[in-house]
């Protein structure tokens, strides 16, 4: 896959700082361009650093929107919901004018909170300016799990939704997840990772082309970017 930027770090921390830069960047142009932003971001331990990087940024974020990549199916304020790490450490300060928008629904299964999140993601200022993923030792990113059946109609480059639900068989919780195509659209997407065996996992995924961080990042149309440190 050409095009793809490598940018290789001396520690986790000048890699949050870096990025958190270029992230800011990114929304002042969607700003500048049309007068509003929008950034999705995913959840775990990795991008902690560097959410506290961003969220210091000066930026109008009243002009901002901000979503998530994907969540686990669970109570906003559960201790492994990826909208309760965002809030605690994003969505703070300056940041807490930006406007958020929830995976969440109040349905017993992801399956049924689809339609309304759909509806929801509608007013997110598309196409997204930054689309920042993580991803997992098996090649998975977002939610969307090679393991998972769901995950083979959500990373087609033919289905036009912009969520689908995920059942993943090799991890906790029912999962919803932006789909390939909601991914692909975004102005810029952003691979964050961390470690060696990370990296030897992205090199043989792009060399591959099988797993679910090369399909996005092939389908992608707009910028394409790697950062990483060890």
């Amino acid at each position: 896959m050409a095009n793809i930027q490598f940018n290789e770090y001396d520690s986790p921390t000048d890699l949050d700082i870096c990025l958190a830069r270029e992230v800011a960047q990114a929304l002042e142009r969607g700003i500048r361009e049309r007068g509003v932003a929008s950034l999705a971001v995913s959840g775990g331990k990795t991008p902690v650093g560097m959410f506290q990087q961003l969220r210091q940024m000066d930026l109008p974020w009243d002009k901002v929107a901000i979503t998530l990549v994907d969540d686990r199916w669970l109570p906003a304020d559960h201790a492994d919901s990826n909208e309760r790490l965002v809030r605690e450490h994003l969505l703070k300060y300056r940041v807490e004018a930006a406007r958020f928008f929830s995976l969440c629904a109040d349905t017993p299964t992801p399956e049924g909170g689809l339609a309304a999140i759909e509806t929801r993601l509608r007013e997110l200022p598309q196409p997204i300016d930054v689309v920042i993923l993580g991803m997992g030792e098996d090649g998975h990113t977002a939610s969307l799990f090679p393991c998972a059946v769901e995950s083979q109609v959500a990373l087609s480059t033919n289905n036009i939704s912009t969520v689908a639900a995920i059942n993943p068989t090799t991890a906790p919780y029912a999962r919803i997840s932006l789909t390939l195509a909601a991914i692909a659209k975004a102005q810029a997407v952003f691979l964050h990772i961390t470690g060696a065996k990370k990296r030897g996992v992205y090199e043989q995924a792009l060399s591959e082309g099988k797993l679910p961080i090369a399909k996005v990042l092939n389908a992608a149309t707009g910028t394409r970017r790697v950062y990483w440190a060890a």
